[in-house]
């Protein structure tokens, strides 16, 4: 009795083990191991990217409006005003596209990560969300001629200015992740020891409590942090390479890049850039900052 019970036992352990072997091969095998809500994620990630054709301008102006990226909240670059409005340095130009097109301009709010997702779905035509020519970003959407340029900055207290990377030496520099400013410092200034963080509020509140000497990111960043920060003051003004931002269209669209390529030169003929820098940036930056350091006219640097 004893043996047959245990052979029957066996026998019911071999086939579940049998059963669990086969669903396992089914899992790794079949396109049924997704799940139903992950099946349908990847696949309508693959339609949007297929089937996303950007609008020609025709479309645009047959429409009524021209669909741009922007940012909400970072000012004064793209922001929302006290009236509920979109407002900024990005923003005063999306208005003047939206104006030579002759139709209204639609803003969609983005935060950086979201910036080349927007166009690859063509949820907007522009992106102008002080979007940074990469040639990673390059790869995947097309960049019209440059309208500002930016490079690195450093601020620090009055009572400690940093005016120069070799003071820096042996001193402890506050940093954002995964920004030009870590990849700089760590390759060109090993003495320079980095204090990191994952985000920018976290990184100007180690500055604000003395927890670094000082902190570098984009110069147009902490120059209009140390405006609206007493006792700070950016002492690096231009750090490493100058880069250049760019408005970006979906990958391909032609029609809209050369578009957007005449009409920045056009506008640079009438100084538009160096206007809108004074109605949105120099109220922020005051006298302290020359606006050719941050202003691109012409698309030509």
């Amino acid at each position: 009795m004893t043996a047959s019970i245990i052979n029957k036992t066996f026998k019911s352990i071999v086939a579940a083990s049998a059963a669990l072997i086969m669903a396992a091969s089914v899992a790794a095998c079949g396109p049924s191991a997704a799940t139903p809500s992950d099946e349908g994620s990847a696949n309508n990630d693959s339609s949007s990217s297929s089937s996303a054709t950007a609008r020609t301008l025709d479309e645009i102006k047959k429409s009524g409006e021209l669909k741009v990226a922007v940012f909400s909240d970072k000012a004064p670059f793209g922001y929302i005003d006290k009236e509920g409005k979109n407002a900024g340095y990005d923003v005063y130009f999306a208005e003047r596209l939206g104006k030579d097109l002759g139709v209204k301009v639609k803003y969609t709010s983005v935060d950086p990560a979201a910036r080349v997702d927007v166009l690859t779905a063509n949820k907007v035509d522009i992106t102008l969300a002080n979007f940074t020519v990469t040639d990673e970003r390059k790869e995947k959407v097309d960049f019209a001629k440059p309208y500002m340029k930016v490079a690195l900055g450093v601020v620090s207290p009055e009572n400690a200015e940093i005016t120069d990377v070799s003071q820096l030496k042996g001193k402890t520099l506050i940093i954002a992740k995964g920004t030009t400013a870590e990849s700089y410092f760590e390759k060109n200034e090993p003495d320079v020891k980095l204090q990191k963080y994952d985000q920018y509020a976290d990184a100007y509140n180690a500055l604000l409590d003395g927890r670094g000497d000082a902190f570098s990111t984009d110069n147009t960043e902490v120059l209009a942090w140390a405006k609206s920060n007493k006792g700070f003051k950016v002492g690096i003004t231009k750090l490493g390479d100058e880069d250049t931002i760019a408005p970006a269209v979906q990958k391909g669209n032609k029609e809209l890049l050369n578009w957007l390529n005449d009409e920045i030169v056009k506008l640079g003929k009438e100084n538009f850039f160096h206007k809108d820098y004074e109605e949105t940036l120099k109220p922020v930056y005051g006298s302290d900052v020359d606006p050719d350091d941050i202003v691109v006219e012409g698309g030509k640097l």
